[in-house]
């Protein structure tokens, strides 16, 4: 009988959370699935790990071209109507599958369903809800508001549209959403089902700028153009990563705000060949003492990160689009 889910993990030296994935994967209840690990050829008790789980899962172990080629392996192995992927270091949330697999089979035209997630620790604690958003192809373009583990989707998609581009490493995930967004609505399921881990040696986190970089890239083949929210957090990841700064005092954070006006600047001439006039005016605003005072009384001071996402989040719910200050639109 073909199982309803496929489930793919990819791997490579994960040894010190895998345990927790698998174990989350094979305590979803209610639904029959295929789960298969592919590990990179790891050499840090993985494969004593996954030798334990006898006939539970399926495993390989050999070295592969990265992490998409490594879930378009695991996928091409299974059968089931419904994939889903979730790294290493990741985890399932009890009846994950149970509520998916209700919600398919109740909405036959549906091809994806994205539920919400939250970010946790290496020791599994909840830092926060990961920022999901209801589903806006639009909104997509500007941010990645879907978390990877909490995606799932039909195979008939898959064979109408392809697999992941094995040539990306870091946005692997971003680039199907935004290839199928192009042809399917995704259904938002307002119940978590995943949790995704930061921690150290977190691609997303250890490797930001180049992460940042790639993405710029993907965006530019695919749409001719890069939103204004891409470069920007593009710009904001060089800059705290120069200063290295995590705590302000106020004249720190002037100059740091400066930086980060000059920096923006040119990565938006680089990849957009224009400002528009309220980006520059709010660019500018980041360095007034007006705005000095209400980071401040937002108890943002601090908190660089947190800082420039409520800028960025300003930016990039600009409204109508206006006009270009140099290109003449």
């Amino acid at each position: 009988m073909i199982p309803q889910f496929s489930v793919i993990t990819p791997s490579f030296r994960q040894g010190e959370f895998i345990e927790r994935t698998i174990q989350s994967v094979l305590a979803q209840k209610n639904v029959t699935f295929d789960y298969v690990v592919c590990d990179g050829g790891s050499h840090d008790g993985t494969v004593e790990i996954l030798q334990r789980y006898g006939d539970r899962l399926r495993w390989i172990s050999e070295p592969d071209r990265g992490q998409a080629d490594a879930i378009n392996k695991g996928i091409a192995m299974t059968q089931g109507e419904i994939i889903a992927w979730i790294n290493s270091d990741d985890l399932y949330y009890p009846q994950a599958f149970e509520q998916v697999d209700a919600f398919f089979k109740s909405h036959e035209d549906v091809d994806v369903v994205y539920g919400q997630a939250q970010w946790i620790d290496e020791a599994d604690h909840i830092i926060e809800p990961f920022p999901t958003e209801k589903w806006s192809y639009r909104r997509l373009q500007q941010t990645c508001f879907i978390c990877q583990p909490a995606v799932f989707f039909r195979r008939r998609l898959l064979e109408r549209l392809g697999g992941l581009n094995v040539s990306l490493h870091y946005c692997l995930d971003y680039e199907l959403w935004l290839r199928y967004g192009q042809q399917v609505h995704f259904h938002y399921l307002p119940v978590p089902l995943a949790a995704s881990r930061l921690h150290e040696e977190n691609k997303t986190l250890g490797q930001a700028v180049s992460m940042h970089q790639e993405v710029l890239e993907m965006l530019q083949d695919k749409f001719g153009r890069v939103p204004e929210s891409w470069v920007l957090g593009y710009a904001l990841t060089k800059v705290e990563q120069e200063t290295q700064i995590s705590r302000f005092d106020e004249a720190q954070f002037v100059s740091f705000a400066r930086q980060l006006l000059w920096t923006s600047s040119v990565e938006l001439w680089r990849w957009r060949h224009w400002i528009w006039p309220t980006t520059l005016v709010k660019m500018l605003g980041w360095v007034a003492l007006p705005n000095l005072a209400w980071f401040r009384r937002r108890k943002l001071l601090n908190r660089p990160a947190q800082a420039l996402t409520v800028w960025q989040d300003g930016l990039t719910q600009a409204g109508d689009k206006p006009r270009s200050l140099w290109s003449g639109e």
